[in-house]
């Protein structure tokens, strides 16, 4: 004869699994999962902004500076291009990250400017300092994945191109060629479906 506690608790399973499902939350992914360590930097406002002020919200990011002879004023133009196509896309509460690989020389103010010759709206946008270079070194490394490296000789910085797209959780989930136009379509394409 089966014991009639055993009939109670087979009852119960399912709500039990599907509380643990609810608690969760949705879990996003995508080609990689890099874990986005814990910060807090200053903004082109002079105003502190956290990891913790981005949760909840998908984000991308990527690392520039304001003395690069190279990709970054492409990178950024193209920053500026997906915020426009994001708010077309009503995707408005998508944050945009950029990170300075040189920051003895990018202060908020330098950042700004930087930001507003290439059509950036800083509505939600932040480019961030006010860290040292061995921190946002090894930030970069550990939280994405990517070596940033002074140029010997030059006062010009080695980083990566990379576009990282970062869940509400905190992870970033995919990563695109920050240098090509096409690739901000693409980000979009790729938030939309997650909503």
């Amino acid at each position: 004869m089966i014991n009639r506690n055993f009939f109670s608790i087979l009852l119960l399973f399912p709500g039990i699994l599907l509380l643990l499902t609810a608690c969760g939350g949705e879990q996003y992914e995508g080609e990689i999962s890099f874990e986005i360590e814990d910060f807090t930097f200053i903004n082109q406002d002079n105003e502190e902004v956290s990891k913790s002020d981005l949760d909840g919200e998908f984000w991308v990011a990527n690392f520039i500076f304001t003395n690069c002879e190279t990709v970054c004023p492409p990178m950024t133009s193209n920053m500026a291009s997906l915020q426009s196509q994001l708010s077309e896309a009503g995707l408005d509460d998508v944050k945009l990250v950029s990170f300075t690989a040189d920051p003895e020389r990018d202060t908020p103010e330098a950042l700004k400017e930087f930001g507003e010759s290439r059509g950036a709206s800083f509505d939600n946008w932040h480019f961030l300092t006010g860290y040292d270079f061995e921190e946002i070194q090894s930030f970069s490394v550990d939280s994405f994945k990517s070596s940033l490296e002074k140029e010997p000789d030059s006062d010009q910085m080695m980083h990566t191109i990379r576009f990282f797209l970062i869940s509400p959780e905190g992870n970033a989930i995919n990563m695109y060629t920050g240098t090509e136009a096409a690739a901000m379509e693409q980000i979009v394409e790729d938030i939309s479906s997650m909503y």
